[in-house]
Formats: structure tokens, sequence, C-alpha cells
């Protein structure tokens, strides 16, 4: 029962008498003994860099299994007897679980999760018996902690960690009135009479099993795919959720290299890996056998017949029927990021095969924020960490939304590199994170004085993060655009100096992300908190509920640190709360004024907001001019059916809160800043 608890990954099998694969392999030479050196060199880095678990670690896993396995089998068991089946059946009911992802492969590292998909009978479904009642009996229990079921994701899932060890708990209901304990997962008849989200909750199991069984040396594929995920993290494009790449997606790349070099060892497979890759021309897709049509029904990865299949830039197709696009997330962005690391890594491999370079430098991390000037950050806080993992979760599956809407209205000119990696400052108690994202211009196409307006790109945006139904008071989120001084110390790694804010631009040019050379700017943009050469931040210190004055009402003076008041209505309860600095200008070293002001605008509203009418999108703006244009303007954009900022001085409650602090802030609604960008000073 392959892939089942106590079993968990297959034997090392020999190669085959007759190659797998859609072509024949490209070489069938064996390693050379440098070869062989470099593979020894190569896994005892891997060891060194702890990638491996440990005996201890190895037998909690597989006892935290069989307790889960022995949990479902009384859940289902319970389950039949509370339907009114006869005790025959209940005696004979059961549930089996399977495990798939990096565990299946045999890939897995300390502290990973385990991939796991418990199979039922018809009578037992997803939407109650899975996620209502299987839920409750593990929120009962003292092993269980950080209980989180998602039902509405693409593939559903109730994530948890049981003794610490985190669990991701698929169910699939098959046509079947009893699942067998020794169940095959693997032959077609499982997907007779199944739904789309049962396929999909299959399909992690079955590809497992058919990737092992596709490639010529399983050994020999672990350890390259154990390193290439290892590489893939260090350079940031391991994310299948922010449009990268994901665990599949590079088990199914490292597949076909070995299927292509099946007597390839380790350290050669690695090599092959990027000269394969950085040649590869997609969207030429990548696929281990070919597409199989059961004839079931259920749709096939086809770009004949399906025109969404089109319009795929990388496709990477699973080889199990249904056969699916499993990296259907990469954009344009994301995929000309992929592109890059992939030419990194083969220059890379090029200088330790010829022994200018060792295994440390392949593993050398990405630089994120020496790569861009300009940065879209994320903000995300909530009232407490159970909370904060809820909104987080929500929010990142949403920010590869972003990124194409960012590609979609500037038409691909503006990209946008979203990094896979979350920040929290350890100097702030309440419960936050961010995410950033790097802006550059597409290589050739640089033009003086272009602009790009995505004010309306963040609004879109934050009206479908604001559509969250388990949305809770205390979770909010901020957008903002910052310069690389202002990127505050604690993102960057241990022992890394971060650019200096006041270095001239005679005295240093820094790279900008697209490979072209332009000074930083002497010019200091203020946000909700204000950062200091050093990186370190001086947060909020009262952040009162903000709106817009109603017309013909009157607005309050300002008083200390209380804001202005802002109605207004929404959907969603948009705008409780706002963050804003007054306009700032000041020269910079390529004749480019900065005029700004801030007006965040919320995806939620205060508690007694009302909850009719259209969204209300009251934006800030950072405009960008030529000096001799001495353009000293404030834009403040709203929705037509929201109240407009047009007289200056109702913005002086909500400047004042430029100075307050992020206690209060987590008590007021979620805050956005919407930038406009244009000018050559913006990438």
């Amino acid at each position: 029962m392959a892939g089942s608890v106590g079993v968990g990954r297959a034997a090392p099998r020999s190669s085959p008498k007759r190659y797998a694969g859609t072509d024949p392999p490209l070489s069938l030479a064996g390693p050379t003994v440098a070869d062989l050196q470099r593979t020894a060199e190569l896994e005892k880095f891997l060891v060194e860099a702890g990638l491996y678990e440990g005996k201890e670690e190895s037998a909690k896993r597989e006892e935290v299994l069989s307790e889960i396995g022995q949990i479902v089998k009384e859940w289902v068991k319970q389950l039949t007897s509370k339907k009114g089946y006869a005790e025959q059946l209940v005696e004979r009911a059961n549930a089996v679980l399977f495990t798939f992802g990096s565990y299946r492969l045999g890939v897995h590292g300390p502290g990973a999760d385990i991939d796991t998909l418990c199979v039922g009978p018809s009578y037992v479904n997803r939407e109650e018996d899975f996620f209502v009642t299987l839920h409750g009996i593990l929120a009962e229990k003292e092993e269980v902690t950080e209980l989180q079921p998602v039902p509405d994701a693409h593939v559903p899932v109730l994530k948890f960690k049981f003794r610490g060890i985190s669990i991701d708990l698929l169910y699939a209901s098959l046509s079947l009135s009893g699942i067998p304990a020794d169940f095959d997962i693997s032959q077609g008849s499982v997907l007779c009479d199944v739904d789309e989200a049962t396929v999909r909750s299959l399909n992690g199991c079955r590809v497992a099993d058919q990737i092992l069984r596709l490639v010529p040396n399983a050994e020999n594929f672990r350890t390259t795919l154990r390193c290439l995920k290892y590489w893939a993290k260090r350079r940031g494009v391991y994310s299948n959720i922010t449009g990268f790449l994901g665990g599949v997606n590079w088990a199914l790349l490292v597949a076909r290299v070995c299927q292509l070099y099946p007597n390839a060892v380790p350290s050669m497979l690695v090599s092959r890996f990027f000269r394969v890759f950085t040649q590869w021309q997609w969207p030429n897709p990548v696929m281990l056998c070919a597409i199989e049509n059961d004839d079931l029904g259920f749709s096939i990865w086809d770009p004949r017949k399906n025109p969404r299949d089109r319009n795929h830039l990388m496709p990477i197709i699973t080889p199990a029927y249904p056969c699916m696009n499993s990296s259907y997330n990469v954009s344009t962005s994301t995929l000309r990021v992929i592109m890059e690391q992939f030419q990194f890594g083969n220059k890379i491999c090029q200088e330790i095969d010829v022994n200018k370079a060792n295994w440390d430098a392949l593993f050398e991390p990405f630089h994120f924020f020496e790569a861009y000037r300009k940065f879209l950050v994320v903000d995300i806080v909530a009232e407490d960490d159970d909370d904060l993992r809820l909104w987080k979760g929500w929010i990142e599956s949403r920010l590869r939304q972003l990124t194409l809407k960012i590609e979609r209205d500037t038409k691909g000119i503006l990209q946008c590199h979203p990094y896979p990696c979350e920040y929290s400052d350890p100097a702030i108690e309440c419960a936050h994170c961010a995410f950033y994202m790097g802006l550059s211009r597409k290589e050739g196409l640089k033009k003086r004085g272009q602009q790009f307006d995505i004010r309306g790109t963040v609004d879109e945006f934050m009206r479908e993060i604001g559509m969250y139904s388990l949305w809770k008071p205390g979770m909010d989120l901020a957008v903002t655009h910052v310069r690389r001084e202002q990127v505050p110390s604690y993102v960057f790694e241990q022992g890394y100096k971060k650019p200096s804010p006041t270095m001239h631009a005679n005295q240093q040019e820094q790279s900008d992300g697209d490979g072209t050379l332009s000074p930083d700017l002497d010019v200091q943009l203020k946000r909700k908190y204000d950062s200091d050469g050093d990186g370190h931040v001086e947060l909020c210190k009262s952040v009162k509920r903000a709106s817009v004055s109603l017309p013909g009402e009157e607005t309050p003076p300002h008083r200390g640190n209380s804001a202005s008041k802002v109605q207004c209505d929404s959907p969603v309860k948009l705008v409780s709360s706002a963050l804003c600095s007054g306009a700032q200008t000041s020269p910079s070293h390529d004749d480019v004024n900065f005029e700004q002001t801030q007006l965040t605008s919320s995806p939620h509203g205060s508690e007694d907001t009302s909850a009719s009418g259209t969204s209300c999108a009251a934006v800030g703006a950072i405009v960008l001019a030529d000096e001799s244009s001495k353009l000293r303007t404030m834009t403040v954009h709203t929705d037509p059916e929201c109240m407009a900022l047009k007289d200056e001085t109702k913005l002086d409650g909500i400047r004042s809160l430029a100075s307050s602090n992020c206690a209060e802030f987590l008590e007021g609604a979620v805050l956005t800043e919407n930038v406009h960008l244009s000018g050559d000073e913006v990438i």
C-alpha cells in the first residue's frame, strides 16, 4: 500500500531496463571519478546544512501518523453508527490515511510539515463530517494546536499541529461503502463518481507515487531534489502560493532531468538541471509521460482544447490522470525571476565543474533588498497569533493576484517581484508580519517621465481582501510604498549591512532590479512609522478611528493625537482607521521632486460602520515630477459614491497619525496607502 501510513516512502529501486519519459535520454553516460567526488562533497554539504532529520524525530513522525490514523478510523465508526447504519457495517467502517508531498517522496527535513490524505466511504462527506465533526474532535485533544480549517481552498484542508508536528490533512470521500485497509489509491477506479475537489485531493498521493515509478533511480532523485529545494529557498523562488514553484513543481522538474540523464549521480544531475532549464523554451511543457485521457469526464491540460491553458507561461504537467498544470500560478514577473535564478545556478555549476567554485557558492542567499530600489510593503496585523495565522494565510494566498493586477494595469512594463518570506519586527510585541515586493521597469523599456498609477490596482486588491468571511476586529492591513533606505534593519540577514540612506549619488551608484544603474535619492517618505538611518522604527503612539466628514457636517478641530472623523458606507465596513503623513518635498539627485500625501483605507471598517453602499477607496499619492514643473499638489482619490477630500484642512487630524502607537493600531482596522508611481525616480 504505497504511500499509506506505516510505509511513508518507497524503497530505492535499480534502474529499469526501459527508460521512462516522453523522449529518449539525452545521455547515458555514467559518473567519472570527479563526479563521484563532487557528489560526496554535495551530500556532506546537505548533511551539514541540517537538511536531514534525526532518528528520534523520524520515529516521532511515525507515531503521530499512527495516532492520527487511529483518530480518523474512530471518527468514521462514530459517524457510521450515528447515521443509523447496521452494526455489521459499523464494525467494518474504516478510513485510510495516506501521505504525499515531501514526506512521501522522502525529501522532508527537520520541522517540515506532513501532507496527509484521509480516504473515507461515500456517506462521510467533507462539508459537515470532516470540517465540522472531525474538526470538533481534533479541537478537544490536548495534542492538537493551531487548528485551522481552510474549506474554501482550491484543495480543502485542515491545518494543525499534532504534538508539535505540522499536519495538512485532506479528505476524499470515495464512491465506496467501505475502505479496505490495503486500499490501492493508484487504481483509476478511485476517480469514479467523485467531484473536482476530491480529484485534486487524491492527486497529491497519485502524483507522488507516479513520480517515484517514473524516475530511473529513486535515491539519486531524492538527493538531487533535496538539493534543489534548498537552493530554491535560498534564492527566493520556492513558493507556489506567491507565483513561484512549490514542492511538486521542483519534484517534477528534477524527475524530468533524471529521465534525461538516467545514469547520472546527484552532482551531475544538479548541473544538468540548470543546463537544461536555462535553455528550455517555455511555454513548452515539462512532462514525465504522455498525457492520459481515461474518459472519466475530468478536464485535462490541453491548450488545443482549453483556451485557459494557452495562457500558462511555465507548464509543468502532473503525470497522473487527470493531468494538470501544477505551475499555473507562475506569472510574467515571477517567470522572469525564476529564469534569472536558473542562469545564476548554471553559472555557478559551470564553475564547480571546473573546480573554480564550491557548493557554498551555489547556495549563496539572494540579496533581495539589494536588487531593487523601490518596494511595495504589505503589513499585516491581528489581535493575537491565532487571528494573525488565519488573516495572513488569506492575504498571502492573494498576493499573487496583486502581482497579476500590476502586470495587467501597467501592460507588463512595471514588474513586481513578490518575495516569499515574511518579516516581523522583534521589537514589537503585537501579532504582525510583512511581505515585500520589489518593483522594477521591464528591461529595455526605460522611458523618462513615464507614469505608473497603481492606486486603482491596490484599491481593487484591497476590496478583494475585504471579502474575507472570517474577518475579526483587529485584523488589519496596510499596503505602502517604500524606498530601499527606508527598509528596516531587521529584515536583513545577521551580519549584513543595509545600504546607507544618506549616501550621495556621486559617492555610490547602486544597481536597479532591471540591471540599470541609477542613484539613490535623498528623500525620506514618512509612513506609519519613521525610520532612522539604522532602520530603527518609531511606531505610532495613538491611532484613533478616522473617517471623512459627510457633506454639511462640521469637522471637529484637531486636538493632540485625535483624528478627524471619516465616515463612508461600505459593503465590507471599509475605512475604520487611517495612517497619514503630510506632503513632503525634497530635491533629488536627478531633478525629481516628491510630493506626498498618505491617506490609508481599509478593507474592513469599525464595528459601528454602516455595511451598505459602495466601498470607499480614499487613497494617498506619491507624485513624481521633473524639477522644472515645481509640481506641488496633493492628490486624494475617492470612489464616486464616497466623500471626496478636497479641503486640505480636513487632513490635519489624520496627519497626526504619523506618530501613533502599535498597541492602539491593533484596535483600528485595515490600513493602506495607495501609491501613485510616476517618472524615472520610481524604479
